[in-house]
């Protein structure tokens, strides 16, 4: 019997590997974004981008005048992971180490320069820099050992920028106090200016090269924002507008104002601005359902002129419309239909500007704008590989959860079966969970499981991001409780609607969504026919003991905050206590390296269900970190996956 069942299970998944022989192959999906960012020099003679060369993220230098130019490969093969115009002639950028983490490579904290036609490559700040000198340079005994970042250019003065270092030598239980530096690019020479007024700040700066704004939170995740005067010394806490989560993003771009988050009068989400020379608060932008989660920047460089945010789909809400700004961006739009369109990058003078459109089926494609011809020129695709036409597009929806919460997701049909009924389907969890949201772009994942016939729902459940602090806070110590119901009511919501076979279900997740999957298998027993947990949580107590988050005193506070203390409460809620409940069918997937959710997590898991006698499908790479790196890893993840919903729930539906 068993080897007949076997049999059946192997003609099966060759029938499904026949019926999707045109979709795109899993290698594709698995595959790193050729190039991910592009940005234009302040005198719009350069591109650089972050660019893809035989499996390494190095910085890609292109003259514009001839489209010539030079590859910058960082050493030991490491991969860049952002970089910045220092001045028209001079880049600098940071790199990581190749160890998994969802797509991105671990930061080394380093900064790097090389000029804008590839030469004068140098380390200017670094654990690896053994050239550096005394006097006003950083001894490279104790402070070479931190983390740099980079803050800001100066206006008129080509040679140096803004830094802040943290000292991993200075780093306490209550995590780094950063300091902030005037950086020579050109050898790496620093001038200490002042310290951060507390802990885990971030540090804001003008146009001019002033650093005005110090944020961040406390040990006990309240927010503080500090601000420094221009001529003067000290910082001085800011009072903020009726709102203690309120903190500053940037300046105008004469630095009239400053640009903070806060609450719309009425209710809702805001973008205040404040006017530092009158000490007034304006609200300039509002909105009733969802929060801000960036600026809408002109054609010139850190020219804001709105303000975007997700509702549903992307949205922006422009200062002025009229503006040749808005009006130019309002035609690429109609230009590009179907697309979110943004200026990116820009010259000082606005004459010639980076334009990326993208959407939920396309990753992206980056174009050149010209104002004075009023042309646009494609540059460079992100994937050109993968065909939009293929992939699945994203349905926004939105529902009442059982106690009246609004609640808003995606469901993501299978490519020509948008309007199919009785799909089988999975439910995609996403991790964090606090702050993080699933969003109207495009995702592999979701292309993994759309191409291959499955409808797949996403639910923003209470403690996501993008509806303001109360509906995160509204999900503290609810894993196992609201948030899981979240997730069932939007799985029952998918069936009532008659988009999903209450019999052909699948659940699964990374991180947060690891644990949500389990959970939502041993909480909903007859709901879910195969449960994946990929990098998960399983063990509620154990997260006290194990991973990065414990290893502060912020983070020890964090975690009683959200997931609170009560240890029979979280016993009670861990999955791997509940196993009596379970009936669907399992896979994990954990990575050997993984920081965040240690492999504890899920061996135990994989011993309790041996010990148990359940079978289920086991990956562990044990190179990889918080969610997998590696493209041939990726690819064997996303084939066995398809292979286990397959074997769970039935070939997905075809054209």
């Amino acid at each position: 019997m068993m080897d007949l069942r076997r049999w059946i299970i192997a003609l099966l998944l060759l029938c499904v590997s026949v019926l999707h022989a045109q979709a795109v192959s899993l290698a594709d999906l698995a595959r790193h974004d050729q190039y991910k960012s592009v940005k234009i020099s302040p005198d719009g003679k350069y591109l650089a981008a972050t660019a893809i060369v035989k499996g390494q993220t190095v910085v890609a230098l292109i003259r514009l005048a001839d489209k010539k130019g030079n590859l910058v490969s960082p050493r030991e093969g490491d991969d860049v992971i952002d970089f910045w115009w220092a001045s028209p002639t001079r880049v600098l950028y940071t790199v990581g180490t190749r160890q998994g983490g969802y797509d991105s490579p671990l930061a080394t904290g380093e900064l790097f320069g090389v000029d804008a036609d590839g030469g004068n490559p140098k380390l200017l700040y670094g654990y690896r820099n053994n050239n550096m000198s005394t006097g006003s340079h950083i001894q490279k005994a104790v402070a070479d050992r931190g983390f740099g970042e980079f803050i800001a250019s100066i206006p008129d003065d080509p040679n140096h920028v803004l830094v802040a270092v943290s000292s991993w030598d200075a780093a306490g239980t209550e995590g780094m106090l950063p300091v902030l530096y005037r950086m020579d690019v050109r050898d790496g020479g620093m001038a200490r200016l002042l310290n951060a007024p507390a802990r885990n700040m971030e540090f804001v700066a003008d146009h001019q090269g002033h650093v005005r704004f110090a944020y961040g939170e406390d040990v006990n995740g309240n927010v503080k924002v500090y601000a420094h005067p221009i001529n003067g010394d000290g910082w001085q806490v800011v009072s903020k507008p009726d709102d203690e989560r309120a903190y500053p993003w940037a300046f105008s771009r004469d630095d009239s104002v400053a640009y903070f988050t806060c609450k719309a009068s009425g209710g809702g989400f805001g973008i205040c601005s404040w006017d530092p020379a009158k000490n007034t608060w304006t609200t300039v932008w509002s909105n009733p359902k969802a929060s801000p989660n960036g600026f809408v920047y002109g054609m010139a460089k850190d020219d804001i002129i709105g303000v975007s945010f997700m509702d549903g789909r992307p949205g922006m809400s422009l200062f002025n419309s009229q503006s040749a700004d808005a009006t130019t961006l309002i035609a690429l739009m109609k230009q590009l239909p179907g697309e979110s369109v943004r200026f990116v990058s820009g010259t000082l003078d606005g004459s010639l500007s980076v334009v990326l459109a993208e959407a939920d089926a396309d990753p992206g494609t980056f174009y050149l704008y010209d104002r004075s011809t009023n042309k646009l020129t494609g540059l460079l695709a992100r994937a050109s590989w993968i065909n939009p036409e293929q992939m699945a597009g994203k349905q926004p929806f939105e529902f009442a959860a059982r106690d009246g919460l609004d609640l808003h997701g995606y469901v993501s049909f299978p490519p020509g079966k948008e309007n199919a009924k009785h799909l089988p389907m999975v439910v995609f969890v996403h991790g964090g969970p606090y702050g993080v949201s699933d969003s109207w772009e495009y995702d592999s994942y979701v292309q993994v499981l759309a191409t291959r016939g499955y409808a797949v729902l996403q639910v923003n459940y209470r403690g996501s991001g993008g509806y303001g602090y109360n509906f995160e806070q509204a999900g503290w110590g609810e894993w196992g409780g609201k948030m899981q119901d979240d997730v069932t009511d939007a799985t029952h919501w998918a069936i009532a609607q008659g988009i999903a076979d209450p019999q052909r279900i699948c659940i699964f997740g990374g991180s947060y969504g690891g644990y949500a999957a389990l959970e939502g298998a041993v909480k909903e027993p007859d709901l879910y026919k195969c449960a994946i947990g990929y990098v998960g949580v399983y063990d509620l107590a154990l997260m006290y003991k194990r991973g990065d988050i414990p290893q502060s005193t912020s983070g020890e506070n964090y975690l009683r905050r959200v997931l609170g203390d009560d240890m029979n409460v979280l016993a009670q809620r861990s999955p791997i206590n509940q196993l009596d409940h379970l009936k669907a069918k399992v896979m994990l997937v954990v990575g050997g390296e993984d920081r965040r959710v240690p492999s504890i997590q899920g061996s135990n898991l994989h011993n309790a269900l041996l010990n148990r006698h359940v079978a289920h499908v086991w990956m562990d790479k044990p190179g990889e970190m918080h969610g997998f790196y590696s493209e041939a890893n990726l690819t064997e993840l996303y084939t066995t996956l398809v292979q286990f919903v397959g074997s769970s729930i039935g070939p997905g539906v075809t054209k």
